[in-house]
């Protein structure tokens, strides 16, 4: 059975490097996870992609169910489900994030 919502998801995770699916939008965050995750991201120097799940209910419940973890944000990394906001948080703090980012060949932008 074909789900429009997976296949947006596929492609998106597909050509964003890092793909963020939140509340709101970078500009605009909604709810304080997904402000936390742009926050770590913007600070870290790293270019991202966000989709607002708020905007699409078929997307916001497609995105659960893509990869099986019932909160919004989610972070990917290369197509690769990183996690939520504790996560990610954890993952920054430890050092893990930047690391990671560093092996799949994500350029951090520079001054960050």
């Amino acid at each position: 059975m074909s789900n429009p919502a997976f296949e947006r998801i596929q492609a998106e995770i597909s050509e964003a490097p890092v793909m963020l699916y939140m509340k709101g939008n970078a500009m605009f965050p909604q709810c304080g996870f997904s402000a936390r995750v742009v926050q770590i991201l913007t600070h870290m120097g790293v270019p991202f992609k966000t989709a607002n799940v708020l905007e699409d209910a078929a997307l916001r419940d497609g995105i659960k169910q893509f990869s099986n973890w019932p909160t919004i944000p989610q972070l990917y990394v290369k197509g690769e489900f990183v996690g939520g906001c504790d996560i990610v948080t954890e993952m920054f703090q430890s050092g893990e994030l930047a690391t990671m980012l560093e092996e799949k060949g994500i350029q951090l932008e520079a001054g960050a």
